[in-house]
C-alpha cells in the first residue's frame, strides 16, 4: 500500500503518517532501490487507527509508545496495561475535579457581576486581578 492508500484506510492525512514515522510510532518502509514508491503492510493501518483511538482516550504520544512497547514486549502481561490504563483514568478524573473547580469559580464571578459600567471596574477582571478567586485546582475544596 502506498502512503496515501495507508492514509485514507486509517482515516488520517498523509501528513500524519509522516507525523507518526518521525516519531517512531509507525516504521517507515525502506524505498525501493529501483525507485518507485515506499510499500507499507497493512499493519500500518492497524496501528495507525490504535493510536488514533488512544489519543482519543486521552493518551499522549509518549504513553501510546510504551502501549505499543507493550504489546509488543514478551515479558509485558496485561496488568501492566491495566496499570497504565487506570492511571489514566485517574488522571481524567483529577482533570474532571479541576474544571468542575474553574466552572464554579467562573460561575460565581459571573454571578457577582452586574453587567454594567465600564470594564475598568468589572468585577471579574478585579477578581482575576487581585487573585480573589476561591479556585486552587491542585488542591481539593473542604
Amino acid at each position: 500500500m502506498r502512503i496515501g492508500e495507508v492514509a485514507r484506510e486509517a482515516g488520517v492525512g498523509v501528513e500524519t503518517v509522516r507525523f507518526y514515522e518521525q516519531r517512531g510510532l509507525i516504521g517507515q518502509p525502506p524505498k525501493p532501490r529501483t525507485g518507485g514508491y515506499r510499500d507499507y503492510p497493512d499493519a500500518a493501518v492497524r496501528r495507525i487507527r490504535f493510536i488514533r483511538r488512544a489519543q482519543q482516550l486521552g493518551f499522549s504520544l509518549a504513553e501510546i509508545v510504551e502501549l505499543l512497547e507493550l504489546e509488543s514486549g514478551d515479558d509485558a502481561g496485561c496488568v501492566d496495561v491495566r496499570r497504565r490504563a487506570e492511571a489514566k483514568l485517574d488522571a481524567v478524573a483529577a482533570k474532571i475535579g479541576d474544571l468542575e473547580r474553574i466552572k464554579g469559580a467562573l460561575g460565581a464571578l459571573i454571578e457577582a457581576c452586574p453587567g454594567e459600567g465600564p470594564a475598568g471596574r468589572c468585577s471579574i477582571l478585579e477578581a482575576i486581578g487581585d487573585g480573589d478567586l476561591q479556585l486552587n485546582p491542585t488542591k481539593k475544596r473542604e
